[in-house]
């Protein structure tokens, strides 16, 4: 892969878009080859979380390559938002938690990148937008559904209808950032944070993303229902039998994933 770097450090993985001369723009092949790292992830069962960054000290993705995009015709437009929402979503159904560390610009397909993982954290230098009505479109990979759900209907239109930037701070107001951290603490931050998920046990953190996930659109009742089969059904795991004797013997549980 030319643009993505795909590290694994033991139980966490670190994606990379690495393309800072363009300030890591989503052009085809990143999105192919972002779609081929998370693929690589989704198959590794030793892994219990991932991390998402940007290259470079100025972008986490500074949006879809607008070069790319200018000449395309409506139906070299749909196959490109088609690519874009396959990739966001197969990233969203990992199995496993996924962080976005947002260090720079996440405008336009790079906020839809961040708004697709489980949580963001972000540098005090990041900005994000989606700006794409000042192009004369509309966000494509996710953003109006997505940004909707995080920050509410109205404020969702206000920002994609204005297409104005917002700062770390605002973010972090508006609930789609959870933390804002100086830029040399950030990554450091995002590996604390997964490698005290990966310390817990990876079927219950798995089932409890399935279970908000799958609980966020639907009735109380239905999700309550999800959540009480999530809960009997990690009783007829290893992991539940180990941990709980782990608690009960006052000793570190070793959890195994099965």
């Amino acid at each position: 892969m030319e643009f993505i770097k795909l590290v694994v450090e033991g139980p966490l993985a670190v994606i990379t878009i690495d393309r800072p001369k363009a300030l890591n723009a989503l052009n085809r092949q990143v999105l192919t080859e972002l779609e081929q790292a998370v693929g690589q992830v989704a198959v590794d069962g030793a892994l219990r979380a991932l991390i998402i960054t940007g290259g470079g000290e100025k972008a986490f993705v500074a949006g879809a390559d607008i070069a790319e995009m200018a000449a395309m015709s409506t139906a070299e437009a749909l196959s490109f938002g088609e690519l874009g929402h396959r990739v966001l979503d197969s990233l969203e159904a990992l199995s496993i938690p996924v962080i976005a560390a947002v260090n720079g610009f996440a405008l336009g397909g790079g906020c839809e990148l961040a708004l697709a993982c489980d949580f963001i954290y972000a540098s005090e230098k990041a900005k994000f937008g989606l700006p794409e009505v000042t192009l004369a479109v509309i966000p494509g990979f996710g953003g109006t559904q997505r940004l909707t759900r995080i920050v509410g209907r109205a404020r969702a239109k206000e920002l994609i209808f204005t297409g104005d930037m917002i700062d770390a701070v605002k973010a972090k107001e508006l609930g789609l950032a959870l933390d804002v951290l100086p830029a040399a603490e950030l990554l450091a931050h995002a590996k604390k944070i997964a490698g005290t998920i990966a310390k817990r046990g990876p079927l219950a953190v798995t089932r409890a993303k399935r279970a908000i996930d799958g609980g966020a659109d639907v009735a109380l009742e239905a999700g309550n229902q999800l959540e009480r089969e999530a809960f009997a059904a990690l009783f007829g795991t290893a992991d539940q039998k180990e941990g709980m004797a782990a608690f009960l013997a006052k000793r570190p549980a070793e959890f195994k994933k099965a």
